[in-house]
Order: C-alpha cells, then sequence, then structure tokens
C-alpha cells in the first residue's frame, strides 16, 4: 500500500493480489523519491510473497497506479506489470534482491527506450541473471502471462500482470528457432509457475524436451519476425552492396534467418545504424526503401550461404552465389551494468 489518498490504480493490483494471497500481506520495497518526482526506480514499489517453494514478486509502476494521464483509454500506462518468480529452498527466507533490481533495470529500458514488453517476448541478458551468481545457467529472459494473476481491469484501464521467466542460452536459442509461448508450454511439464530456479540445469538436454523443440521448429519454423541488435547496417559501393553486423548477434541472425526463409517469412534486423529486411525470392535484389531501409531479397542458395557467414568471427566476407553482396562482421564489446567493457567476441 500506499500513502497516497487517491491510489485507484495500486488498489486495483492489490485487490488482485489478495484474490491469490487473502489475508497475507507480502514484504514490500518502496521507493524513497517516485519517479515521476525525479526518483531513480521506474517502480514505486515492489510486493514479495513467499510460497513454499519460491518467492511470487509484483512490481507496481508500469501502469497508471494513482491517476489517468495515457490518452488510450482501453489500458493502463504501459498496459502491465512485471511480475517475476524465483526459486527458494525450504528455511531460506532470505528474499531475492537481485530480482527486484532485475525488474527495476526492465522498467527503466522501458521508458528509456519506449519499447514495451510482452507475452512471447524475450531478451538475451549479456550475463548472468543475477550479478551474484556468475554460475548460474540462468542468460536470458522469456515474458509471459503470469498463472494466478492474468489480466484485470482498473479504473485506469487494463493491466496484464507479466511475468519474467529465466531462461538457458540453449533454450534462448530454441525460443528464436521456434516461439517464445510453445517453448514455454513444454517446460512448464518441467516447471509449472515457470519459477525462474538459479541452481537449474540447461533443459533442452531433457529427451522430451528437445524432441518436441527439433519438431515444432521444423513444422512451424520461427516466430521471431524482427532483431534489434547493438551493431547493425549496411552501405552500397558502387555495384557492392555490404551488410555489417557485430559479431555477437551474428550467429543469432543465422539461425533465426534459416528458421524465417524456410518458411517463406521475412526476418527485420534493426541497429542504431540501420535496417536490413530480408525476404524470401526465386532472385537476388536489393532495394533501398525511402526510410533508409535495406530491402534484400534472398533466394534459398543465397540464404545458406549467408546464414553460414553469420559467424562471431571478424572480418568482410563475400557471398559466391551473389557477387554483389558482402557481409562485414564487426568485434563486439560486452560491456557490464555500469557500462564497463568485460568481454570482446569476433
Amino acid at each position: 500500500m500506499t500513502d497516497d489518498d487517491t491510489t485507484p490504480g495500486w488498489d486495483a493490483i492489490d485487490a488482485a493480489l489478495a484474490r491469490v494471497y487473502p489475508g497475507v500481506e507480502p514484504l514490500h520495497y518502496g521507493t524513497l523519491i517516485k519517479f515521476m518526482l525525479g526518483g531513480p526506480d521506474p517502480l514505486d514499489g515492489i510486493s514479495l510473497y513467499r510460497r513454499e517453494d519460491h518467492w511470487h514478486l509484483i512490481g507496481y509502476g508500469m501502469s497508471e497506479l494513482y491517476t489517468k494521464e495515457w490518452e488510450d483509454p482501453a489500458e493502463s500506462g504501459w498496459g502491465f506489470e512485471f511480475t517475476i518468480r524465483v526459486a527458494a529452498a525450504p528455511g531460506d527466507d532470505e528474499p531475492p534482491v537481485w530480482a527486484a533490481s532485475l525488474l527495476q533495470n526492465l522498467a527503466r529500458y522501458v521508458f528509456a527506450s519506449g519499447n514495451p514488453f510482452g507475452p512471447g517476448h524475450h531478451m538475451n541478458l549479456n550475463g548472468p541473471i543475477s550479478l551474484a551468481r556468475p554460475d548460474t545457467a540462468i542468460r536470458a529472459v522469456a515474458f509471459a502471462d503470469d498463472p494466478e494473476l492474468g489480466v484485470i481491469d482498473t479504473p485506469h484501464g487494463r493491466v496484464r500482470f507479466l511475468q519474467v521467466v529465466g531462461l538457458t542460452l540453449e533454450e534462448y536459442e530454441a525460443v528464436e528457432r521456434w516461439d517464445t509461448e510453445r517453448l514455454l508450454g513444454v517446460l512448464r511439464g518441467r516447471l509449472p509457475l515457470l519459477v525462474t530456479d538459479l541452481d537449474r540445469a540447461d533443459l533442452t538436454g531433457d529427451p522430451e524436451v528437445a524432441a518436441a523443440i527439433a519438431e515444432g521448429s521444423r513444422r512451424e519454423g520461427s516466430s521471431t519476425g524482427a532483431l534489434f541488435v547493438a551493431d547493425a547496417g549496411w552501405r552500397a559501393d558502387g555495384a557492392t552492396t555490404t551488410l555489417r553486423f557485430g559479431a555477437n548477434a551474428a550467429p543469432r541472425l543465422g539461425r533465426v534467418l534459416t528458421a524465417r526463409l524456410a518458411h517463406g517469412r521475412d526476418l527485420i534486423v534493426g541497429g542504431p545504424d540501420g535496417t536490413v529486411i530480408f525476404r524470401p525470392a526465386d532472385a537476388f535484389a536489393t532495394a533501398g526503401l525511402d526510410d533508409g531501409t535495406l530491402e534484400v531479397r534472398l533466394p534459398a542458395a543465397l540464404a545458406a550461404e549467408l546464414a553460414d557467414v553469420l559467424r562471431p568471427v571478424a572480418g568482410t566476407y563475400p557471398l559466391a552465389t551473389a557477387p554483389a553482396l558482402a557481409v562485414q562482421i564487426m568485434r563486439s564489446q560486452i560491456r557490464d551494468t555500469d557500462g564497463n567493457v568485460v568481454a570482446e567476441i569476433g
């Protein structure tokens, strides 16, 4: 709860939580200075409920907690609030502070970029989900409807409780080759409430999970229609067009490109310096669009060659099946949350 006199959005969240946790008073972390008043934390509060085997965290701040300020009457603020479930051992009552920090960092990203999350979205964290646990295999996240809280109506519009789900890098690769919601549906057989467990191993090695991923991706292809990466662009020099991508993202691009084009689907790759749209076609062609985007039409043989050169090795690679096209792979720098370079790839 807050001390504000008028908190209809906050009260609606509390009411939803009371239906799941009747009579339970959660641990609550509140901010000293609200974000709207210049504070550093977009979430005005995070409630933590201790379950038998996990903590359930719910944020307050992505929706309109106090007054209606956004123009869309159907949705409150960004239209969602973050949640996350974190595994807890019996007798371990230490709250997962790192998870609260994660929710704040995700909220900062949304407010700074203007890009909201939704069910089916996913993100590579470029490191362990908890900096205090560098040994954890959980290094990516996906987003899904919270299985107990779902979607509610509030006086300011609809609010979706969006659960952050920790994934291993192998599971994240499966998401990109296939589909977030379908993969999470498979993982629910092992993780019923999609609890993030820093101690768990990768599940793609499980024979049943592996078979479901292989069959699903073969049958359905990838649902990832767009990738936004740190380094992407293109340039035209006379008769030659050169595509530029960072070494860190190159393998991802190759995997998703193959899974998209094989099923007749486009792939959009965007970065700070430009956007490239790959389209399946019978013949190779390029076209610069009015907004600076490059459209590249790829026949099957060229798509296969392009996917093969998208490796984390810096250099410029001409393409034999399309002499007018080349790929430049740039060395990537991996930075920590403070902006320090912790690794180089390429």
